[in-house]
């Protein structure tokens, strides 16, 4: 059975490309002689890749031997990191990175299912948090690596060093698979029918709706910090980290709790963010007290993420790969909602403030909803 460790460290391998193009974007921008604002179109294309591309391609897989289909996703992901290191032109490179992030979005829903069926099912938490651990890894230490190296030896270095990391990881896996059992697979219209079953979609909309207040908050914590708050811009970056840690502690912690008590913990820590989104609209323009506030955003944000995905699991039990690409697609269309939306607060009359409050109701809607799905399973 593959080890937790190597699927974390495949996990940030992997995740590590989506992150640490926001570091290299003005270098990739001048060395293919186009506009900064094109070379965003490689995020836009990443993003698009995971949440559309991602679930077909799962879909389209789903009788593979799910080991032999790793190996050949972490080939992919070897592959498309080489060619982007290698490629002459903008349209190459962003080819490349699309054919990427398919492969990112399928790996990690078929890495769940592999680390959570490796262990009892009352550690399925902890399982995720492990995996999802290796994606916090990959924004507090592989972006800003992957970002030094691109500035010593140029982004396509750091395209490069990506390559090696999954080919490592490929390695790994491929030692573990000295003898692999045969696993019953289900086919794709089984995975599909999975997603019509009332708890799955409930537990997939809890996780697009009991995310998107974070993610609207966090995808506005410069004008947050530094226009609401005073922080001066120079701190941001360790704002940032201190957020980084304390998503990285509520992730670590928070799948201990689903596994100890579900049915408490994850609608306890939902209420716990949505107190504190709430009281961050009081104390918005403090700059000590948006510290804390921030920590422990992070903190809970994090924390509630590996109880949403072993929920996912638990009511798709029967074929989960599928539910698991469909619900990272669910989270990415949630990160997308809510930049939208915190932008049109943000240039409103009032000002960035409201995002706070807006941030809690979304999160009180994801705590409702959870209370539902908790409910419901228990009949």
């Amino acid at each position: 059975m593959l080890r937790p460790a190597i699927l974390m460290f495949c996990v940030f391998s992997i995740t590590t490309g989506e992150f640490v193009v926001a570091g290299i974007l003005p270098d990739v921008a001048a060395d293919l002689h186009v506009t900064v604002g094109a070379a965003g179109l490689l995020v836009t294309a990443y993003a698009v890749g995971m949440i559309i591309g991602g679930p077909l391609l799962t879909a389209a897989t789903a009788g593979i031997d799910r080991k032999r289909l790793m190996l050949a996703l972490l080939a992919v992901a070897v592959l498309g990191n080489a060619v982007s290191a290698l490629a002459p032109g903008f349209a190459l490179l962003l080819a490349a990175r699309v054919v990427t992030a398919l492969v990112t979005s399928t790996f990690f829903a078929q890495a769940i299912v592999v680390a959570v069926r490796s262990a009892p099912p009352e550690r399925a938490g902890t399982m995720v948090a492990r995996l999802a651990f290796g994606m916090n890894l990959a924004m507090l230490l592989g972006a800003p690596i992957g970002t030094q190296i691109g500035s010593q030896w140029g982004w396509r270095a750091t395209f490069a060093a990506i390559a090696a990391a999954c080919l490592i990881g490929l390695g790994l896996v491929y030692w573990q698979l000295a003898s692999p059992h045969e696993e019953h697979r289900t086919s794709a219209v089984a995975e599909l029918r999975m997603l019509r079953r009332g708890p799955v979609l409930m537990s997939l909309a809890v996780t697009a709706v009991g995310n998107a207040g974070v993610l609207m908050v966090f995808s506005y914590l410069a004008p947050l910090l530094t226009g609401l708050a005073g922080h001066p811009a120079a701190r941001l970056p360790v704002l940032l980290l201190a957020y980084g840690v304390g998503a990285t502690i509520g992730n670590l912690v928070g799948g201990p709790l689903y596994d100890r008590n579900p049915r408490l913990f994850q609608p306890l820590l939902l209420a716990l963010l949505t107190a504190i989104l709430a009281a961050s609209w009081f104390v918005a323009t403090s700059p000590a007290l948006t510290v804390a506030a921030v920590v422990a955003i992070g903190l809970l944000g994090f924390a509630i993420i590996p109880g949403m995905q072993a929920r996912v699991m638990a009511t798709a039990a029967e074929a989960p790969t599928l539910a698991m690409a469909v619900n990272a697609s669910g989270y990415q269309v949630a990160a997308a909602a809510a930049g939208l939306l915190g932008g049109l607060l943000a240039d409103s009359a009032a000002g960035p403030r409201p995002i706070y409050l807006v941030a809690a109701g979304l999160t009180a809607c994801g705590l409702l909803m959870t209370v539902l799905v908790t409910r419901a399973l228990a009949k």
